[in-house]
């Protein structure tokens, strides 16, 4: 009984695993993805498209304010900050008049530094979180319960495994 109920909790544990993934994935198609793609525009056009797409996709699913923290607000979670320079980097590649190829490169030289944020790798800003927002609370909490129903599924299954392997040898003993 307890192996069953341990397969049941890994199970459901996976389940919640996958559900997070497939969530982190839509984002990457439908947010991130463009978001790289317009920062590795070599046309003012080409960056403007890729923008566009992200920026309707965030009005769509109003994505557009609020924090993505679970416990406090921090200026890294603040998705109306990061939606306005969206914005902004928009607005500035829709507007450029300039036929000069020395502001053209500027303007996409700034719209990389905005978009992409350098270190020891270079990865697209993001609010983190923003891939479940506005339900980041509620997969804080699922999360955390697929890790403990991981643990507690693999436990019950060794003790379950564990007494078999103890019966079957007080058998073997016996015999």
């Amino acid at each position: 009984m307890k192996s069953i109920i341990g397969t049941l909790l890994i199970a459901v544990s996976l389940v919640i695993f996958g559900v997070r993934i497939s969530k982190k994935i839509q984002f990457k198609q439908n947010v991130s993805g463009y978001l790289k793609r317009a920062a590795d525009a070599s046309t003012i056009e080409i960056a403007n498209e890729e923008l566009t797409k992200v920026i309707t996709y965030l009005e769509a699913n109003n994505l557009t304010s609020g924090y993505t923290s679970m416990i406090w607000e921090t200026p890294n979670e603040d998705i109306g900050f990061w939606y306005k320079n969206l914005k902004a980097s928009q607005n500035e590649l829709q507007n450029l008049k300039s036929e000069s190829a020395l502001e053209r490169t500027n303007v996409l030289i700034k719209l990389r530094e905005t978009l992409l944020d350098t270190g020891k790798r270079t990865k697209v800003t993001i609010p983190r979180g923003l891939a479940v927002y506005p339900n980041n609370k509620l997969w804080g909490f699922l999360i955390t319960t697929a890790l403990f129903s991981l643990l507690i599924g693999f436990v019950l299954i060794a003790i379950e495994a564990d007494k078999k392997a103890k019966k079957k040898a007080e058998e073997q003993l016996k015999s």
